[in-house]
């Protein structure tokens, strides 16, 4: 049962003044667990008690659920290629996206972390692995031949 059907059995057999109470034990009796709350079943029958008649839910403040669409989470990446430099804020002007939303997409659904004020992927591939290896064993090896010579020299102090 959906919640509709559920809102229709309460609303009808609180016309018929069934207490909220046995409307959630024939509730239980028959879907079990998918049956809602006795806290909801009587907090439903006391609205419709009141004069509520609506069976479909009223629009509720709040973030949209849309707004991590496929086109957001594509024109927030084309914004980073363009500028690894980026912040949350400029996203955010550019695109209309709340802050969150920015943050959530850019961590949650490109998988990226800001570094250095940069984005860069949060897992590094095998060849961006080996190719980090390759420049540190260079930079130790262009180190350790500028210590060689400078230890041949010898400084004196001319006074």
């Amino acid at each position: 049962m959906n919640k509709k059907k559920f809102l229709f059995y309460i609303k009808v057999r609180t016309a018929l003044n069934i207490s909220a109470g046995a409307i959630y034990d024939e509730l239980y009796s028959v879907c079990g667990d998918q049956a809602p709350s006795y806290t909801t079943v009587k907090r439903w029958a006391k609205w419709f008690r009141e004069g509520g008649e609506e069976i479909e839910d009223e629009a509720r403040p709040g973030r949209p659920v849309t707004e991590t669409t496929f086109e957001n989470i594509e024109q927030v990446h084309l914004l980073i290629d363009d500028d690894p430099h980026i912040t949350i804020e400029e996203v955010q002007e550019q695109t209309g996206l709340s802050h969150d939303t920015v943050r959530r997409i850019i961590t949650d659904h490109l998988n990226l972390k800001k570094t250095t004020a940069r984005y860069i992927p949060k897992d590094l591939t095998d060849f961006q692995r080996a190719e980090r290896v390759r420049i540190c064993k260079q930079n130790l090896a262009k180190f350790q031949e500028e210590s060689d010579q400078i230890d041949a020299l010898s400084v004196t102090d001319v006074g």
